[in-house]
């Protein structure tokens, strides 16, 4: 696990309430592609629900960080791709359930025109910094 640092409002910056802008790490740089709600088995998880979608995606993220020695604590960035910005309240709660509030990564959100299958409801990215 890298030591992160966190600056959730620069000095005339806007606070943010739902990431923090600023993220610095020293280690070992991962990039996980953005995660789909699709199970082990390459299985659609919540047609037309997007809290099932977020959790499995989430779920996603952290099987993919464990593959690669890391976890939600080393996570320095999100990028969120909805088909409807309504969808973030579920995201954010399934985010909830692995990052505590006070350890929020920097994140951006995407409203995108549709994703790979139109059945899916978002695509999450993560960046992660793990130690040497």
């Amino acid at each position: 696990m890298s030591e992160l640092t966190r600056i959730p409002a620069p000095d005339g910056v806007a606070p943010a309430t739902a990431y923090t802008h600023v993220v610095m790490g020293t280690g070992r740089f991962v990039a996980i592609s953005g995660q789909l709600a699709l199970d082990e088995d390459g299985r659609l998880v919540g047609e037309g629900d997007a809290a099932a979608q977020a959790r499995q995606v989430f779920e996603n993220l952290r099987r993919c960080l464990a593959a690669a020695g890391a976890g939600f604590d080393d996570v320095v960035k999100l990028t969120f791709f909805v088909t409807d910005m309504a969808h973030l309240p579920a995201i954010r709660a399934a985010r909830a359930a692995h990052i505590p509030d006070d350890r929020l990564p920097a994140a951006s959100a995407v409203q995108v025109a549709g994703l790979v299958r139109p059945e899916f409801l978002m695509e999450i990215e993560a960046f992660a910094v793990i130690g040497e």
